[in-house]
């Protein structure tokens, strides 16, 4: 089914993302992963796409396994990074021959040991470039990312916004947000999205934080910011790994129960390939429905 569907149609939507494994050991772990969320009924479950096409065809493989062998609906990442537009077609075509109706389109962040961005010569520039490809030439659902605390690459908060509406107007139906951890960055970020035109749901992205120094490295590759205060209660439990997993937790519970009570379309939760965080979130969540005090829709 159509994400945009699905969004359409209920109300909340959980999701998780995953990332394909570069090894069959990898791979192995991962199913089993995704087995055990299954037992979560997630709406739908998305997989990324490597640099430079890295991991393109596990991309295609695991998105095709998700979708058959465990009933889920599923969505392919696919970015421009090593691609040229003739190829990003034929990828499409095999996303669309395996049965899948969702693309996540995105630019892609440069491959690993590059800092700057460099599209490739007989390729597209930019993201809105690739949904605006999708739209004209497939019949996919099509989602694009967005950014609370703004893209590190854009000068401010308006261009940003604009170029989110260019993805909207390209065709995007649905955007999905960077990981953020102040929910309040969030509720202002939709509110100006809304004021700047912007009508498609806005998914939260969330990653528990199950490990301190993964991600802190994860937060600079991204520009995201820790709390203050949460970064002083992480570091404090930083020579204990268990009590910085409870945290993480604990505090992901809370962030999804709020954003859910003031009327959030649903949760993206980040995975990093891994089920007992997201489980026992979800798990919580669903005991206290949250949702249900939502005065009205975000």
């Amino acid at each position: 089914m159509r994400i945009d569907r699905i969004l359409g149609n209920r109300r909340p939507v959980f999701s998780f993302e995953f990332f394909p494994p570069k090894t069959d050991e990898g791979r192995q772990t991962l199913e089993g992963t995704l087995a055990d969320l299954k037992e979560d009924t997630p709406d739908y479950v998305s997989v990324t796409y490597g640099a430079g096409g890295t991991t393109r065809e596990r991309t295609v493989e695991i998105t095709k396994w998700i979708k058959e062998n465990l009933g889920i609906e599923a969505m392919a990442h696919l970015s421009l990074v090593g691609e040229d537009e003739a190829r990003l077609v034929e990828i499409l075509e095999e996303i669309q021959a395996a049965g899948i109706e969702n693309v996540l389109a995105l630019r892609g962040d440069p491959p690993r040991g590059e800092t700057e961005w460099k599209p490739h010569p007989g390729g597209l520039k930019h993201s809105v470039e690739l949904i605006r490809l999708v739209r004209e030439r497939f019949d996919f659902s099509v989602g694009a990312a967005c950014f609370p605390e703004v893209h590190p690459e854009a000068p401010d908060r308006e261009s940003d916004l604009r170029y989110a509406l260019e993805k909207v107007e390209a065709g995007a139906g649905f955007l999905i947000t960077q990981l953020y951890m102040d929910n309040e960055l969030y509720f202002d970020f939709v509110e100006q999205a809304r004021d700047a035109g912007i009508g498609v749901p806005i998914i939260p992205g969330i990653m528990p934080i199950t490990n301190f120094g993964q991600i802190k490295t994860i937060t600079g590759m991204c520009s995201a910011t820790i709390p203050a205060e949460l970064e002083r209660e992480l570091e404090g439990r930083a020579d204990d790994p268990e009590a910085v997993a409870e945290l993480g937790v604990a505090y992901a519970t809370l962030q999804c129960s709020d954003l859910l009570a003031r009327g959030a379309p649903g949760i993206h939760f980040y995975t990093l390939n891994r089920s007992p965080a997201t489980r026992a979130i979800l798990a919580a969540l669903r005991a206290a429905h949250p949702w249900t005090r939502a005065t009205a829709p975000v």
